[in-house]
């Protein structure tokens, strides 16, 4: 398909980190103008909370529909996709769904969110993406490898039921339902209209990726991964990369990293808002970074964050992606009880 439209200057890996770039940048302006967080939706301040969480879930609906479309009509398939492997590693999922969500509270943010406040001069969170990075890198290559393929040993074997689309009632039917139940946490969220269209295009952007990455840019003798949004791997790719580019190219992470920033960076100086921030005290410096290793690990074990397990691994209909982020949320929730109870200092944040 790559050579049938035309990009003969083109490799697929190049082409698919231009996608990246143009996507990450449109991701990175939406995100910074509409606040985009799923750690705002579920435990942030009670004021923000029900609008934040319309905007994120009206993007989850527009990703769920626009990528059962594309199944639909066989321009993308995930037989082979991870997310639909049989043998679902539970404990790693829990586990670290339940880490990724007690960071991201740590932190203040997910890592999307993270990255894209990187753009607008904050180093506190350029900061925790380095160590997020390292950490995600650490779990997948590293030290913490033999952690996760030990979490990952305890399995349970779905079968050929692995995905919402095994279900009675079929694919149709459940994106149906799926989507229909995002929407209900958008109605009378008091979010404003202009945000809820932009979080329409923000989610459709991962069935974009999934449709570039997937079918048009696919060379069967120059193949490369179908992939969507995500930040762990993308992350550590970005790591990777930036200490050994004459040995490792960039890829499509490395596109989506850069362009969400650049996309931050140019929609916070059109706004006035583009800010040198940093740590305000050693508490903070604690939290953020306790928290950015919680998300690393976590978000490895999980199979994606927020992001790359909800926004894109839910309309995949995966019983893994689901899973992940449910145990994100558990953990998030349960992670800002402790804090409000006094059990640990409640972190400042600006």
């Amino acid at each position: 398909m790559f050579e049938q439209f035309g990009f003969e200057t083109l490799t697929p890996v190049t082409a698919s980190i231009i996608l990246a770039l143009i996507v990450g940048v449109i991701f990175g302006a939406i995100g910074q103008h509409t606040k985009f967080c799923f750690r705002r939706g579920i435990v942030g301040d009670a004021t923000e909370r029900k609008s934040a969480r319309g905007v994120w879930f009206t993007a989850l609906a527009a990703a769920i529909i626009g990528t059962q479309a594309l199944v639909a009509m066989d321009i993308i398939s995930f037989a082979d996709h991870r997310f639909f492997i049989s043998d679902i590693p539970v404990l790693a999922i829990a586990l670290g769904g339940l880490l990724f969500g007690a960071g991201m509270v740590l932190t203040r943010g997910c890592v999307s969110r993270l990255t894209v406040l990187t753009g607008t001069g904050n180093i506190r969170a350029l900061i925790v993406l380095i160590v997020f990075a390292i950490t995600a890198h650490a779990t997948l290559k590293g030290v913490f490898a033999p952690l996760r393929v030990w979490a990952g040993s305890f399995t349970v074997d779905f079968g050929q039921t692995v995905s919402f689309a095994n279900l009675p009632g079929g694919a149709t039917l459940w994106t149906i339902v799926l989507a229909c139940a995002a929407l209900s946490l958008v109605y009378k969220s008091g979010a404003k209209p202009s945000h809820l269209i932009l979080a329409v295009i923000l989610g459709l952007m991962v069935p974009i990726s999934w449709a570039g990455t997937g079918f048009i840019l696919f060379d069967e003798f120059d193949p490369i991964a179908m992939q969507s949004l995500s930040f762990t791997s993308p992350s550590a790719d970005v790591l990777f990369w930036a200490v050994a580019s004459t040995a490792i190219p960039a890829g499509f992470g490395v596109g989506l990293i850069g362009g969400v920033i650049a996309g931050a960076t140019l929609a916070s100086l059109a706004k006035g808002e583009f800010k040198w921030q940093s740590f305000e005290n050693p508490t903070q410096t604690r939290h953020y970074l306790s928290g950015a290793m919680l998300m690393g690990f976590g978000g490895v074990l999980a199979g994606g964050c927020t992001v790359g397990a909800g926004l894109g691994g839910i309309p995949t209909l995966s019983f893994a992606a689901i899973m992940a982020l449910a145990f994100i949320t558990i953990g998030a929730i349960a992670t800002r009880r402790v804090l409000e109870g006094g059990a640990l200092r409640a972190p400042s944040f600006a």
